[in-house]
């Protein structure tokens, strides 16, 4: 096994975590600069809509494939061969004269995103080669996408009051370049190739498969839905009887990792809910500006960072078991307090945060724990799809719910607050994990 150059983990986590966190954030950090894009390139709604969603499209679609390259030709090779191209199509985007190459960059960046998320999170095996260790770091890094969200939120936010929308896209590209110079010396070496045949037919169907799905559900049109739930059961049919699948079944086969993987989907799809009605009722019925709807969410912000810096070592103290199911209960009363969009609304922004970062953490190390090392890439693949998927589901089904009063917000997120209560009873008795 290669040797980490660093004399200490702590430089190469800071370095991935980052990454991490700039990925995510590329999903919201244009989300309160939307209408400064579609006034300068007159763009209808269905085109804003484009431009909003491709990064994620692409990134959700090709997470397990990303994973799989991770750990077939070398996790630190695919971690610098996204970061390259997620940095050069953020330029294209910063630069982008008109809708076609801004879409096109969009979509390149999710490509380049889905190449380095999953390298991200299999290089953590190697820095943090002690079980007790690699356990602490990766419960930081499940509240990381939650920090990563915020972030954007907050940054886009700033840009549309203060600066131009292409500055979202400016700021990637030199913390791109610093992480790709900073990598080499950071990062371990990989082995040597192992050759082995991709399931290249999987790896269309599954990308394909979720694309078109999250676009039907995003744009809740019947065809595509149908199309994707079609492609996915073909992927599923077809990984059933390969000799090399692209993702082997007996993968989600353990009750624990199916749970841990339904609360990461849960937990993703309440934060970005939540994120989406607050910045509506923030903006549209209290009339406050971007700048001041972005600084809504630093009380959330601080609160996933704080919680996230200890969630290690509740899950030493605790376990797992009962750090996720009180993450699922803590979240659901969040969701009841933000739902009511009154005096309580300050209290629900410091509670569901906590909540969502005890279930990241708690899913995140449930979901990966005895993974073979050989499928560390795709372990982390397979939790980013988790995380990708959750907001698109989330928000397709609870908006139209909401039927777009504030009062449907509320309702929307009890019944998002029931989900996570439901859940809880169930990790608590299908989670068979070691301290």
């Amino acid at each position: 096994m290669a040797v980490p150059i660093a004399v200490s983990p702590a430089p190469a986590f800071a370095l991935l975590g980052g990454v991490q966190i700039m990925l995510i954030s590329g999903i919201t950090v244009v989300s309160v600069a939307l209408p400064a894009i579609q006034d300068e390139f007159r763009l209808s709604g269905g085109d804003l809509a484009l431009v909003s969603t491709a990064y994620g499209l692409a990134f959700s679609g090709l997470l397990l494939l990303g994973g799989r390259l991770a750990d077939l030709y070398g996790r630190r090779r695919m971690f610098m061969l996204g970061l390259g191209l997620f940095g050069v199509s953020s330029a294209a985007a910063a630069l982008a004269p008109g809708l076609g190459l801004l879409l096109t960059a969009r979509f390149a960046q999710g490509i380049g995103a889905a190449l380095v998320a999953p390298s991200a999170m299999a290089l953590l095996g190697v820095v943090f080669p002690d079980p007790y260790r690699r356990a602490r770091a990766t419960a930081v890094w499940g509240g990381l996408a939650g920090i990563g969200a915020t972030g954007g939120t907050l940054l886009s936010g700033v840009f549309a009051e203060w600066a131009s929308w292409r500055w979202a896209f400016g700021v990637p590209v030199i913390a791109t370049a610093i992480a790709l110079v900073a990598a080499p010396r950071l990062l371990p070496a990989d082995r040597p190739v192992r050759r082995t045949r991709i399931d290249i037919l999987g790896a269309a169907l599954v990308t394909a498969g979720l694309s078109t799905l999250s676009y039907g559900l995003v744009e809740s049109s019947y065809g595509p839905l149908i199309g994707g739930a079609v492609l996915v059961l073909a992927f599923m049919i077809v990984e059933s009887r390969t000799a090399a699948p692209l993702v082997p079944p007996a993968f989600f086969a353990v009750p624990r990792r199916a749970v841990a993987l339904a609360a990461i989907v849960l937990g993703s799809a309440g934060m970005a809910t939540s994120f989406f009605f607050l910045s509506l009722h923030l903006q549209q019925v209290r009339g406050l500006s971007p700048l001041l709807t972005s600084a809504a969410f630093l009380p959330y912000g601080a609160v996933l960072i704080g919680t996230g810096a200890v969630a290690g070592r509740l899950l030493a103290r605790f376990g797992i078991r009962i750090v996720l199911t009180t993450g699922l209960i803590t979240a659901a009363a969040g969701l009841v307090l933000v739902g009511r969009f009154d005096g309580a609304l300050i209290a629900g922004l410091l509670v569901l945060p906590l909540g969502i970062a005890l279930t990241f953490a708690g899913a995140t190390v449930a979901a990966v724990t005895d993974v073979p090392d050989e499928q560390a890439g795709l372990a982390g693949g397979v939790v980013n799809t988790a995380m990708e998927v959750g907001p698109t589901l989330g928000l397709s089904a609870l908006v139209s719910l909401a039927g777009g009063t504030t009062s449907g917000y509320g309702f929307a997120l009890g019944i998002a607050a029931v989900a996570f209560i439901l859940m809880a009873p169930i990790a608590a008795l299908l989670l068979r994990t070691p301290r």
